[in-house]
């Protein structure tokens, strides 16, 4: 009867503690889902060239799926491009509905421009997202793939974290450094 007891105990512990270890795994899960989500907004709301109040986000095991309309193909993929350029998102679901807009044709400078947006955009997120890094006293903006930080940072430290974030951005040629360390 001890023995039965024993193993009925046992057996209630093990329950409990892998339940509540399911229970921490999915708060775990859902609390990155909405960080992930809060990003995706505020990168789509930082692009000038997107409506982004005409694009949701959902997100579900760090997947980004996009709905909502945007005017072009290359919005679409501008979307997706930058909501897919966060750390943490493993998968953008781009479900975007186009509005077609007239001839949809795109000249090399307005790439270049949505390009150096994109690349301005998902920067100042990444410097904003990173507690290490100041990212509102950074001011970035792009030209041709070139990116230019300028303003003051606290440290040598963060000073050399802004420019990797900046470096290893995709589609980054050069980055000019303008900051400078607060003495």
């Amino acid at each position: 009867m001890k023995n039965i007891a024993a193993k009925i105990v046992l057996a209630s512990v093990l329950a409990t503690s892998s339940t509540a270890a399911l229970a921490n795994d999915k708060w775990e899960n859902k609390s990155m889902d909405a960080w992930l989500d809060g990003k995706a907004e505020a990168t789509l709301l930082l692009n000038k060239n997107l409506n982004s109040f005409d694009i949701n986000t959902d997100v579900d095991h760090q997947v980004v799926t996009l709905t909502g309309s945007v005017d072009s193909d290359l919005e679409k993929s501008l979307a997706g491009e930058l909501v897919s350029g966060l750390d943490g998102v493993k998968k953008v679901d781009n479900k975007l509905t186009i509005v077609k807009k007239g001839n949809q044709k795109t000249d090399s400078k307005t790439l270049a421009s949505l390009t150096d947006s994109k690349i301005t955009t998902i920067v100042k997120t990444r410097l904003l997202m990173d507690t290490n890094v100041s990212g509102t006293d950074i001011d970035v903006t792009t030209n041709d793939n070139t990116v230019t930080l300028k303003g003051t940072v606290k440290s040598d430290a963060e000073h050399d974290l802004a420019l990797a974030i900046a470096k290893n951005t995709d589609d980054v040629k050069k980055v000019v450094d303008e900051l400078k360390v607060k003495s």
